[in-house]
Order: C-alpha cells, then sequence, then structure tokens
C-alpha cells in the first residue's frame, strides 16, 4: 500500500470518525447527560447537608464560587466538543491500523475487514476494561483514589489491546496446522483465560456510595456502552464503505473502465487495419 493510498484512507477514517462521533454525540446527550443530571443531583444534596452542617456563623450562599463552565455549557458545547475531537482522532489511529491489517488478517475484502476491525477494536479497547472498571456517574468514587483507579483501567486497557494482538497472532501461526476454524477457536480459548487471569490478579475497586440511587448508576454505564457501541460501529460501517470504494470499485467502475478498454482496443485494431490497407 502506496503512501497516497494511506493517504486517502487516513482522510477517510477521520470523516467516518467525525460522522461516527455525531450518532454517538445524539446517545451521549439523550441518554447519558440524564444521569449525569440525577448523580450531581445526589452529590449536591450530600455536600449542602454536609456544609449546613459544618457553616460558621456570617457564612451565606453569596461566599460560593461560580463554576468556570455552566452545567448547560458542559453539556451542549463542551460534550459536543469531546466526543467529536475524539472521533476524528479515533478515525484516524483506526484507519491506520486498517491499513496494517488489510490483508493480513485473511481473505477478506476491505469493507469486512473495517467492521471486523471496529468490533475487534470495541472489545479490546472498551468492552473488556469496561467489564473489570465500569464507568461510574458522577459523585462515585473518592477524590483521593482517583489516581490509582486511573492507573488500573489504563493498564486493563493496555493489557487487552496487547492479549487480543497476541490472540491474532497465534490464530494466524496455528491456522496452517489446525485449520482456521480450529486456530480461531483456540485462539479464542486462550485469550478468554488470558483476560480472565488479569481480572482475577487485578485488584477491583467497590466505592460506591451506600445510599447512591442504583438505577442511576445501571443506566449510566448501560450509556455509555452504548455511546462506544454506536462509535466503532457506525464507524466500522462508514469507513468500511468508503474504504471498499476507493480499494475495491463496485461493478460500475469495473464496467466503466471495461468499456473504456474496448473502445481503445477497438480503435488500435481500426488503426492497424488502416496502416496495412495503406
Amino acid at each position: 500500500m502506496n503512501s497516497t493510498t494511506v493517504r486517502q484512507l487516513l482522510v477517510r477514517g477521520m470523516l467516518a470518525g467525525l460522522a461516527a462521533g455525531v450518532l454517538a454525540l445524539l446517545v451521549a446527550y439523550f441518554l447519558g447527560e440524564p444521569q449525569v443530571d440525577a448523580a450531581i443531583a445526589y452529590e449536591d444534596a450530600h455536600a449542602s447537608g454536609h456544609d449546613h452542617g459544618a457553616a460558621e456563623p456570617g457564612a451565606g450562599p453569596e461566599q460560593e464560587e461560580a463554576p468556570l463552565v455552566s452545567r448547560e455549557a458542559q453539556a451542549t458545547g463542551g460534550l459536543a466538543t469531546g466526543i467529536l475531537l475524539y472521533g476524528v482522532a479515533f478515525g484516524g489511529i483506526a484507519a491506520l491500523a486498517y491499513c496494517y491489517a488489510l490483508g493480513r488478517t485473511g481473505r477478506f475484502s476491505p469493507r469486512a475487514t473495517a467492521l471486523l476491525l471496529a468490533v475487534a477494536g470495541l472489545v479490546a479497547v472498551y468492552v473488556v476494561p469496561f467489564l473489570k472498571y465500569p464507568a461510574n456517574p458522577p459523585a462515585v468514587g473518592a477524590d483521593d483514589s482517583v489516581g490509582r483507579r486511573t492507573t488500573l483501567y489504563l493498564l486493563m486497557l493496555v493489557l487487552s489491546v496487547l492479549l487480543m494482538v497476541a490472540a491474532v497472532i497465534l490464530g494466524q501461526r496455528l491456522a496452517p496446522r489446525l485449520g482456521n476454524w480450529n486456530a480461531t477457536v483456540a485462539a479464542a480459548t486462550a485469550l478468554i483465560a488470558a483476560i480472565g487471569l488479569a481480572y482475577a490478579f487485578l485488584p477491583s475497586v467497590n466505592e460506591m456510595p451506600s445510599d447512591f440511587p442504583p438505577t442511576v448508576v445501571w443506566k449510566f454505564r448501560v450509556a455509555a456502552l452504548a455511546v462506544q457501541a454506536t462509535l466503532w460501529t457506525a464507524f466500522g460501517l462508514l469507513f468500511g464503505e468508503l474504504a471498499q470504494r476507493l480499494l475495491a470499485p463496485g461493478p460500475a467502475g469495473s464496467a466503466s473502465a471495461t468499456g473504456r478498454d474496448t473502445a481503445a482496443d477497438r480503435d488500435t485494431a481500426a488503426a492497424g487495419r488502416g496502416g496495412t490497407a495503406g
């Protein structure tokens, strides 16, 4: 694959990531933001209760500082900026990974390769870390453990990606001896076992307040999973279609090319006959 094709795929990946980000933004706004508001209301209610109990004489609400960014701005412009920029960056990185994976993971069409890459990326980058360290709404988790929780999540993310890559390599090595089906089953089994060991050895984190509404947590996690599933699936479908049109044009393009070649052959033959006759 030459540099021109890689650049074209990179641009298409970023555009597909932007379009997928728009769809993910809608999911995040309508499914996720109501749960964030509910969690913030819980946090404010508990914070106001503590502040009221520890208030000093003369202290009043006028001493509270206004937030630098309002909640309305966070839920609209801030949310859109974050998801759309993430979609563009995510699309570019995924397109580069696609350039490397194309032709190395089996005899799949460009469209099928993009969709398989999106599914594998969703599982490795989000689902596996999510099952060990699920997303939590605001007011869940102690402030002094943010660094530890972030480190554990990133560690699980890196392990998941490395194990997925190792499973693909293992399947390719076993295919000549076991066949594609048996090699795939063996590699998937090894991947699941390795992820299970990582789950067992990495410490768990449970900092949920005892009186926090469980339905808010559940709906927030479902929304977070839905956002990522929308982003990855939409990218796989959109980018796959763009890559298919670039790398393997459809019958219409082939027919046009065949027609041009046939016309050129006729012209060449006619010129040859004319030269012979002369």
